[in-house]
């Protein structure tokens, strides 16, 4: 079991989050993909896919000045079924308990760089299929192309982004 008093949150960097939470949703059946561009210039720190075709994306904020200076997330609820906040075990998490942040419609992970824990999970509200269809084949063809810089470095030359 995930213990959120391990570290503290001054301790852990986004990377460190970014992999505790990639374990959790991995466990929770998510493949998950990190920094994936976004329609309208944005770019979601997290974003997987579930066997049913279902989007998750996780916006992660290891500090609250970080946290309480984004405006942008609401953008982001257009782009999957479900959204949630990761944070950094020990960071204050009263703000995401706020109607600014949504708490009914948002879930809130608590990571470490080992592991995480859902503390508030996220109700699904399903994407209009049309939209679902092209975010998924952007995130497939992203992964793809992730794969095959791993394998031939060379390829990129080739043109794609």
């Amino acid at each position: 079991m995930f213990r959120q008093d391990c570290a503290m949150a001054h301790d852990l960097s986004a990377t460190d989050v970014l992999r505790g939470t990639c374990r959790w949703l991995l466990r929770a059946g998510v493949s998950p993909l990190a920094e994936v561009p976004l329609s309208g210039g944005r770019r979601a720190d997290i974003l997987g896919v579930d066997a049913a075709g279902r989007l998750t994306l996780v916006e992660i904020k290891i500090s609250l000045a970080d946290l309480r200076g984004d405006r942008k997330w609401p953008d982001y609820l257009d782009h999957c079924d479900r959204f949630f906040w990761a944070v950094p075990a020990g960071l204050p998490t009263g703000d995401l308990h706020t109607p600014a942040f949504r708490p009914e419609q948002i879930g809130l992970i608590v990571a470490d760089r080992f592991d995480a824990e859902a503390v508030r999970e996220a109700p699904w509200r399903p994407l209009n299929p049309a939209r679902r269809k092209a975010i998924t084949l952007a995130l497939a063809r992203r992964a793809a192309h992730r794969w095959l810089g791993l394998v031939d470095p060379e390829s990129a030359l080739l043109g794609y982004d």
